[in-house]
C-alpha cells in the first residue's frame, strides 16, 4: 500500500497477539526435510518446525476466508506453494490486522510471514520486508441499485452516507476526497452497513466486491459505479532481513506465473484472468 491508499493501516499493541485463533490449512505433506523437527528447512528458519505459519486477519474473502470449516482464498493458495516447495504445511494464524503495519507477529516469532491483501508502502518497507508484488488492487464503489448514485461524486452531490473498511485503503481514499466515511471493522460489516441501509455507497477493494457479486441476492440488489486505480500492488511480508524466507516467496510466485498455476488460482478466487491487471511482471 501507499501511505495513503494501504489497504489496512491499523495497529495494535503486539499483547492482543494471545487473542489470535489458530486455524490450520491443510497443505501438501511433508518431506523429508519438514518434518524431523528441525525448524530450519532449505536454508529457510521456520518458528515452528513442520509448519510455515501465516499470520492473517479473517475475514477478507477472495483472499482469506473461512469456507465450510476450512481457510481458503487466494492468498491462502498462493503461500500454499511456498510450504509445498518446503516440504511443510502451512498454519495460518488468525490476527488483528493492526500488528502487520510493524509486523509485530513477525518480530515476536509467532508467524514466519503475513498474508492479508496488504499494499505495499515505503511507510509498512521500515518495519518488514515485503515479496514481490503479486497482485494489482482497484478500489470499487458499491450502491444500491435503487439509490440514484452513480458516481463516487454523486455520493457526496446527494449528501449519501459513504462507508468503508476501518484502516483501509478505502477509508484512506474516500478521506483524500473529503469524505468523512462510516467506518466499519471488517468487509463483513460494510456489506452488511449497506444492506441494512447505513450508508447508501461503500468504497472497498475491487476483488472483494466481485466475490460479493458472485451472490445473486447481492448482484441483483447492488451494482458498481466506480473502478478506482489507486496504484495499489500487493504483496506479502516476513520479518525484517528474512532474506531466505522472502526469496522463497519470491521463487514460487515466479514459478506459479511461469507454469500456469497462478492464472489457475486467479481464476478460482478472483475471476476472468487479464494478465495486464492481474500482476506486475517479475
Amino acid at each position: 500500500m501507499k501511505t495513503l491508499f494501504g489497504r489496512r493501516t491499523r495497529l495494535l499493541a503486539a499483547t492482543t497477539a494471545t487473542a489470535g485463533l489458530a486455524l490450520v490449512v491443510a497443505g501438501c505433506s511433508s518431506n523429508g526435510n519438514g518434518g524431523s523437527g528441525d525448524a530450519t528447512v532449505k536454508g529457510v528458519h521456520l518458528v515452528k518446525a513442520g509448519q510455515l505459519t501465516t499470520c492473517t486477519h479473517l475475514p477478507y474473502p477472495p483472499f482469506q476466508s473461512e469456507i465450510n470449516g476450512k481457510v481458503q482464498g487466494f492468498d491462502v493458495s498462493l503461500i500454499d506453494l511456498v510450504a509445498k516447495n518446503l516440504g511443510v504445511k502451512q498454519q495460518i494464524v488468525d490476527t488483528p490486522f493492526e500488528n502487520f503495519k510493524t509486523g509485530a507477529f513477525l518480530n515476536s516469532g509467532q508467524c514466519d510471514l503475513a498474508a492479508a491483501g496488504m499494499t505495499i508502502t515505503p511507510e509498512r518497507k521500515k518495519n518488514v520486508d515485503f515479496s514481490d508484488p503479486y497482485f494489482e488492487a482497484t478500489q470499487a464503489v458499491l450502491v444500491d441499485k435503487n439509490s440514484g448514485i452513480g458516481s463516487l461524486a454523486d455520493v457526496k452531490a446527494k449528501g449519501k452516507k459513504l462507508g468503508a473498511q476501518a484502516q483501509t485503503t478505502g477509508e484512506d481514499y474516500a478521506k483524500s476526497k473529503g469524505f468523512d466515511p462510516i467506518s466499519f471493522e471488517s468487509s463483513d460489516a460494510v456489506l452488511n452497513g449497506l444492506r441494512t441501509g447505513q450508508v447508501q455507497a461503500v468504497v472497498i477493494d475491487y476483488p472483494v466486491v466481485q466475490g460479493w457479486l458472485k451472490d445473486k441476492a447481492n448482484a441483483d440488489r447492488f451494482k458498481v459505479v466506480d473502478n478506482l486505480k489507486t496504484g495499489e500492488q500487493y504483496g506479502f511480508t516476513v520479518k525484517k532481513g528474512n532474506t531466505a524466507l522472502r526469496e522463497a516467496i519470491d521463487k514460487a510466485l515466479k514459478d506459479a506465473k511461469a507454469d500456469g498455476a497462478y492464472k489457475k488460482i486467479y481464476e478460482q478466487w478472483i475471476g476472468p484472468y487479464n494478465a495486464s491487471v492481474a500482476s506486475p511482471a517479475s
